[in-house]
Formats: structure tokens, C-alpha cells, sequence
């Protein structure tokens, strides 16, 4: 195991006597080389981080407008609940009035514009990954 970490030992000082040997100019150029790089990888992450900040800003804002959302499908529900319940106790015969057909429409189309909502949302939030994973 000796023999081989001297093998390597020797080997490293190959290549920093290769460096040391090569010109001035090969040396500068590499250097200039490492800096582009480093200078790519800056900027690389600083993207990423830039869009890093702003999916995560959208992803709460669409949070809160799913919290309202949902909050006010339950409203309409506790709603439509009561008038049915209005209506049981008046008469088990009569039939549905215009007003609680509107609020159970209500509730129906907020149910389905937050389905419509939320499947928007995944697809965004989809495509936003590979935008990251591409950066």
C-alpha cells in the first residue's frame, strides 16, 4: 500500500513539474480557462437561485389562493346545507327553490374551477422542474 501511494506521490509531482515546466503563456491560459468556468458555474447558480426564489414565491401565492378558494367552497356548502334544511323543515314536498339552485350552481362551478385550478397548478409546477433541472 506503500508502494502505491508513493506510485501515486510520484506521479502528482509529474504533473506539477509538467506545470511548473510548461510556458507562461499554456499556464495563463489555463488559468483563464478555470476562471471562465468558474465564472459559468457562477452565473449558472445564480440563476437557479433566482428561479429557486421565484417558484417558491408563486407556490405560496397559489397556496393562498387554494386555502380561499377551498374556504369558500365550505362557506357555500354550510350555506346550501342550511337552506336545504330550511326548506325540509317548511315542506318535505317542495321542491328546490331558484335561490339554493343558484348557490348549489355556485358551489358546483367553485368546485369545479379549483379541479381546474389545481390541475393548471400541477402542470405549471411541472414544467417549472424541468426549467430548474434544466438550469
Amino acid at each position: 500500500e506503500v508502494q502505491k501511494l508513493n506510485q501515486q506521490l510520484e506521479e502528482k509531482n509529474g504533473e506539477i513539474q509538467q506545470m511548473i515546466n510548461q510556458p507562461p503563456y499554456e499556464k495563463e491560459r489555463e488559468i483563464l480557462r478555470l476562471q471562465k468556468t468558474l465564472a459559468e458555474r457562477e452565473k449558472a447558480q445564480a440563476t437557479s437561485d433566482v428561479l429557486c426564489r421565484s417558484l417558491t414565491d408563486e407556490t405560496h401565492q397559489l397556496q393562498r389562493k387554494l386555502a380561499s378558494t377551498a374556504e369558500m367552497c365550505q362557506h357555500l356548502a354550510k350555506c346550501l346545507e342550511e337552506k336545504q334544511r330550511k326548506e325540509k323543515g317548511n315542506s318535505d314536498d317542495q321542491i328546490p327553490t331558484e335561490s339554493s339552485n343558484q348557490v348549489f350552481l355556485q358551489l358546483l362551478y367553485n368546485e369545479t374551477s379549483l379541479q381546474a385550478l389545481i390541475c393548471n397548478l400541477q402542470e405549471e409546477n411541472r414544467m417549472l422542474k424541468q426549467k430548474v433541472a434544466h438550469v
